[in-house]
């Protein structure tokens, strides 16, 4: 699978540096910003795959607020984006609110990166739909059947099955 896009979150430019280190084989671009602030407008201008977000911003301020109230503003706008949150402050019962509210997942500081990439990558896969082979199938049986303008005869010809197959694979009743 291809992963395109990263946005990282993080006041800490440190982080930000072990993060573009860990996730550069993986992502083809990591995005750092090191204020919540300019979160929107990036996501605006820039498709991403997903967001790792840091719950504290403020200098000494430790609760998680700032966090989860990004992460509604984010999911309220960009539900399809998941949003792993990343802290150095293990609290389950804020994990737990974070997963509530929509993150897909949650990450303590310091991180195992083998884990961190897994937790990416998951939370990713699940917003890529899968579609069922047979369904395939019926896609591009159903284009033959067009660029053949209905001719089924031609289309079976088209596709090297009979007629009677092309029409149990569009279960139509012939």
């Amino acid at each position: 699978m291809n992963y395109n896009t990263i946005l990282v979150v993080d006041d800490n430019p440190a982080i930000l540096t072990a993060v573009k280190i860990c996730l550069g084989g993986v992502f083809e671009r990591i995005i750092t910003l090191s204020k919540p602030d300019v979160i929107l407008p990036t996501i605006q201008q820039e498709p991403v795959d997903a967001i790792l977000l840091d719950m504290n911003f403020s200098l000494g301020v430790n609760s998680g607020q700032e966090g989860m109230m990004w992460l509604s503003a984010i999911h309220r706008k960009h539900p399809q984006i998941p949003i792993i949150l990343i802290t150095a402050y293990a609290d389950v019962q804020l994990a737990v609110r974070g997963l509530k509210n929509g993150a897909a997942d949650f990450v303590t500081k310091p991180w195992d990166n083998d884990e961190l990439i897994r937790k990416l990558k998951d939370a990713i896969d699940k917003t890529k739909e899968v579609i069922p082979l047979d369904e395939l199938e019926r896609e591009h049986v159903r284009n033959v059947v067009d660029k053949c303008h209905g001719n089924m005869s031609k289309a079976a010809e088209l596709l090297g099955i009979t007629r009677q197959t092309l029409y149990n694979k569009l279960r139509i009743k012939s």
